[in-house]
């Protein structure tokens, strides 16, 4: 897998505030997932915890280093259902430690409408 797309590179003196930049609001939230790549010539294959998430992106702790740019498949296990929601296509947008943000890049209607459908009974639940 050849990354073709532009990075973004974090610089030590910039704060997380400055990664602000979301279009779409995250909940907290913590449930598992699994996460795939390719770093180089090695796969990369990962266990994580979700710590928010929105309908573009989400934030983790995972337990195999990321680097930024690298594209990832993710295997959420949302609560609602046994099987979990696959994100074939998803990018590293930063990275600080075991910590990353992960954009969507591109998911099909049914998988939109899943996601959708959890963030709503997510914030209804805590209303």
């Amino acid at each position: 897998m050849r990354q073709t797309r532009g990075t973004v590179q974090l610089e030590p003196h910039q704060s997380q505030r400055s990664i602000e930049r979301r279009g779409l609001p995250r909940r907290s939230i913590s449930f598992g997932l699994m996460y795939s790549g390719v770093s180089g010539e090695d796969v990369l294959i990962g266990d994580g915890t979700v710590v928010d998430l929105s309908e573009s992106g989400l934030c983790l702790r995972g337990n195999s280093p990321v680097q930024v740019g690298m594209e990832l498949t993710l295997f959420l296990y949302l609560p609602d259902r046994d099987e979990p929601l696959s994100i074939l296509e998803s990018r590293v947008v930063w990275s600080a430690g075991s910590l990353f943000g992960v954009l969507f890049n591109d998911l099909n209607l049914p998988d939109v409408e899943r996601l959708r459908s959890f963030l709503h009974t997510q914030s209804v639940g805590r209303a």
